[in-house]
């Protein structure tokens, strides 16, 4: 298969790799990044006309459950379902979701349900998808899954990490002769074709870069152990040693801007998607799902980038 044929986008992530850091549980709160941009893209939710009365959150243990919070204000008289695909995170999931017996909040918490088997069988009006699918193996398949899950005339919101994320960390990799420091991430242009195959229609996709800086090499590197892991096929394949970590942070510092900060570049995409009624192609014979079948008789009824500097708090 050519290396530029589309269904191997993105081509470099293992698969068991990936597998692992999924099932891995969280050592706390949601990552701040990923914090940061739940809450970027759920202010985009106002220029959507669209009131959803049902909507899912997507993995918000790792996506952010201040995010999570936010769209449950937003749409106080919407249906939560809350969808984690790993079972070893489930049972975290609920309890960091659950609200105190005292809490007002805790009366609104009634109207969420947990798993996919509870999501209605017409699917919801939002499926809302923080920063998980730069990390997905076979990223068409997720998406066929969250089609799946959008109601017809319902809509796909999402964010992930692009192309230039990390471009620092990868250009030291490579003066330094190692192997690569990250899988690569998909173009936001390859996931709209994506969106498109799977059946969604009026994709709109943005991007902004966002600069993070740290005060030392320790900070950064425990930073962003808390995003993900190296899921590169031709990462080093044994244990780094002590010595290795000291070069590898002797680097990063002399990577120190003026103000004694190291920087790095996150690009973060933004896309969101609608599902049309299904259309059966002409053919002798055409498979159809209950679902799709439902729709259709009742049928019969970007941007420019922009650059933002930001110090994490420490």
């Amino acid at each position: 298969m050519p290396e530029n044929e589309p269904t191997r986008r993105p081509p470099t992530i293992d698969a068991v790799a990936a597998a692992r850091w999924a099932r891995t549980p969280t050592a706390g709160a949601s990552p701040w990044l990923h914090e940061e941009v739940g809450r970027r893209m759920e202010d985009r939710l106002q220029w959507i006309k669209a009131r959803p009365r049902t909507w899912a959150d997507w993995a918000p243990l790792r996506g952010g459950l201040e995010a999570h919070g936010l769209l449950g204000r937003r749409y106080r008289d919407a249906a939560c379902f809350v969808l984690e695909p790993e079972p070893a995170l489930q049972a975290r999931t609920g309890q960091a979701l659950a609200e105190p017996w005292w809490s007002a909040r805790r009366w609104n918490a009634a109207r969420t349900r947990f798993g996919a088997e509870s999501v209605p069988e017409e699917g919801v009006d939002l499926l809302w998808a923080n920063m998980a699918l730069h990390n997905a193996s076979d990223p068409q398949e997720l998406i066929g899954q969250w089609h799946r899950l959008v109601a017809t005339n319902g809509f796909l919101m999402f964010s992930c990490l692009g192309p230039d994320t990390l471009a620092e960390l990868r250009a030291l990799y490579g003066a330094a002769g190692w192997a690569p420091a990250g899988h690569d991430f998909t173009d936001m242009h390859d996931w709209g074709d994506m969106l498109v195959g799977a059946g969604f229609a009026e994709p709109v996709m943005d991007m902004e870069h966002i600069q993070l800086t740290w005060s030392s090499p320790e900070a950064l590197l425990a930073e962003l152990r808390t995003l993900g892991r190296n899921f590169h096929p031709r990462r080093f394949a044994g244990l780094r040693g002590r010595a290795w970590r000291a070069q590898l942070q002797q680097l990063l510092a002399g990577k120190m801007n003026t103000e004694g900060r190291i920087s790095m570049t996150f690009e973060i995409i933004y896309g969101h998607a609608f599902k049309p009624k299904p259309k059966v192609a002409l053919s002798p014979e055409s498979a159809v799902s209950l679902r799709d079948m439902r729709s259709m008789l009742q049928g019969s009824r970007g941007k420019s980038s922009q650059v933002v500097h930001t110090d994490k708090p420490e």
